[in-house]
């Protein structure tokens, strides 16, 4: 986060919100497993391979391969985006995937949506990337956490007093998208992914406004 201006800040909170309103989802329509919160998924996987749970495995395995999938095309759409914003490129891929996913589900393809709201998730990790390396990541919060008590321990040792904020900040945002995100789903099933499709489009066109600091 440090790497970012500050004028940033928000957009990368609300992207994280995104990405916590999106696991919210999948993670109750799945009954358990993660969209883009993939150690949780790995821990799973392995509980599955030592249990003998193969239909467990299976959906496991095809989420982690999903994430990685999307990853990658997020990292090639920024790659060969042919504007000054590569980050709106991403975020273009992100609701293009979202749209997927709400339009599978109304044909009541429930896999099909899955992949894609997983491959989004994977995407959007690619909107603060530079040089090949993810700056700010979006979807997952392990490190923001680690981040958090290392700025503490150095504000506490001299260091700067609230450079563990924007971390903090971050994690918050996952949080308050993912009770958003559960509350949708308890109102409007996966339905609620429209509004997911919405809120990624919204970002996308104020990334396209912002622009600076994007990457």
């Amino acid at each position: 986060m440090h790497t970012l201006p500050i004028s940033v800040y928000p957009f990368a909170i609300c992207l994280s919100a995104l990405a916590g309103c999106v696991d919210a989802i999948g993670f109750l329509q799945l009954g358990g497993y993660f969209i883009s919160f993939m150690s949780g998924n790995s821990t799973r996987l392995a509980v599955g391979l030592l249990t003998g749970n193969m239909q467990a495995v299976a959906l496991l395995g095809t989420i982690l391969a999903c994430f990685v999938i999307g990853t990658m095309l997020g990292a090639l759409a920024r790659h060969f985006s042919k504007n000054m914003r590569p980050a709106v490129t991403v975020l273009a891929l992100v609701t293009a995937l979202l749209a997927a996913a709400a339009l599978c589900y109304e044909g009541r393809w429930i896999l099909p949506a899955v992949i894609c709201m997983t491959m989004a998730m994977g995407a959007e990790n690619a909107v603060f990337q530079r040089d090949g390396h993810v700056v700010v990541g979006l979807t997952y919060m392990t490190g923001t956490l680690v981040k958090v008590g290392q700025q503490l321990a150095n504000a506490l040792t001299g260091g700067p007093r609230f450079a563990w904020l924007p971390y903090l900040l971050l994690w918050l945002g996952l949080i308050s998208g993912g009770m958003t995100g559960a509350l949708l789903f308890y109102i409007f099933g996966l339905h609620s992914l429209c509004i997911a499709v919405l809120w990624a489009a919204g970002l996308t066109a104020v990334a396209r406004m912002k622009g600076e600091g994007l990457g």
